[in-house]
């Protein structure tokens, strides 16, 4: 994990010192973002189980039933088709439901709700119903969990047209894109990557980060385009680090950062100027994020290409006890391995 280091107040062009922004956790800028929205518009409701008396499991929500009460922030019963069901009820009652499922394994019990209706309703209505919905999820493996609680199912969302599907990566981007997305009117898959929920940086609310579908480059390079999203981000700036002092390999590491709507055409740019890539995620390889990315470089970029694309991927099991974790999920082996097979083709 990167460390930040603090710095002291910089200054303006009239010598009068900027405070340098709070540096916060993820779980504190995600609060923050829930925070600043209800206090924003009284519309937007935060329910879940044990997001109010607990604070939620990780406690991302702490504090916001005793700040704005338990008509806006309160508990639900062990049923998440009953609570994306209920969200959808409220969008149509002109309320913008923050709804939380504890785990990333637990969303299947609300897969019919949230494909069937909540995905549905604008298209149904033909755009004269909103679904100002958020489903936050904290998704994604890493932290030695127990089955069902570390599963990558943004495929599952990708592939149900009506669903904006967000991934942060850093506290400031979770702040900012928490409030972007529920200031939308689509519904929203916001999945939250647990293992960087204690990374810790500088998060400045005063000053907005690219909106949703806006990619960003994390570490320009020469050599090798690295495309991936949420928890691998920092492992991805890992390896390129690695490679620049032990290879002297340039890797580019393009966070995505919301995966619809894509930012394509910030991809192309960095496949035009390397012209090799790796995509990388922690989901199983077989019709993961990863083809499709594939497929769509192939087919658009291929007289830029100068190899095949490649994935570093998780495996086509099911995910695995915590022990075997890490040999399991994609890390700088696994994504250096497919650097050099890129760099070796002709």
């Amino acid at each position: 994990m990167t460390q930040i280091i603090e710095r002291p107040a910089t200054y303006d062009g009239d010598d009068r010192p900027v405070p340098t922004p709070p540096t916060m956790t993820m779980v504190a800028a995600i609060n923050r973002a829930l925070h600043d929205a209800m206090a924003a518009d009284e519309r937007v409701l935060v329910f879940g189980e044990d997001v109010a008396t607990l604070g939620g499991v990780f406690r991302v929500t702490d504090g916001l039933a005793e700040t704005f009460g338990e008509t806006r922030c309160f508990d639900t019963p062990l049923a998440e088709s009953g609570i994306v069901g209920i969200a959808v009820g409220m969008a149509m009652r002109g309320f913008v439901p923050v709804p939380e499922i504890q785990f990333d394994g637990f969303a299947a019990p609300a897969f019919d709700q949230i494909v069937s209706h909540l995905a549905k309703y604008r298209l149904r209505t033909r755009g004269d119903v909103d679904m100002p919905v958020t489903i936050r999820i904290p998704s994604f493996g890493g932290i030695g969990a127990v089955e069902h609680h570390s599963e990558s199912t943004e495929t599952y969302w990708l592939h149900t047209a009506g669903l904006k599907v967000v991934v942060p990566s850093t506290p400031s981007d979770a702040y900012w894109l928490l409030r972007y997305s529920i200031a939308s009117r689509d519904p929203v898959i916001f999945l939250e990557p647990k293992r960087r929920y204690w990374a810790r940086e500088p998060v400045d609310t005063s000053s907005p980060a690219p909106p949703l579908g806006r990619a960003v480059v994390r570490r320009p390079g020469d050599d090798v385009t690295v495309v991936t999203y949420g928890p691998l981000v920092a492992t991805a700036l890992s390896a390129a680090e690695t490679a620049a002092e032990h290879h002297d390999w340039s890797l580019e590491v393009l966070d995505l950062r919301t995966l619809n709507p894509l930012d394509f055409d910030t991809v192309a740019e960095s496949v035009r100027r390397t012209g090799r890539v790796v995509v990388m995620h922690e989901g199983p390889r077989t019709l993961g994020f990863g083809a499709e990315l594939a497929a769509r470089i192939s087919e658009e970029l291929f007289y830029d290409l100068e190899a095949p694309v490649l994935r570093a991927t998780g495996f086509d099991t099911p995910y695995p006890p915590a022990r075997l974790e890490r040999l399991w999920l994609p890390g700088v082996d696994r994504l250096l391995d497919c650097v050099e097979r890129t760099l070796e083709m002709p």
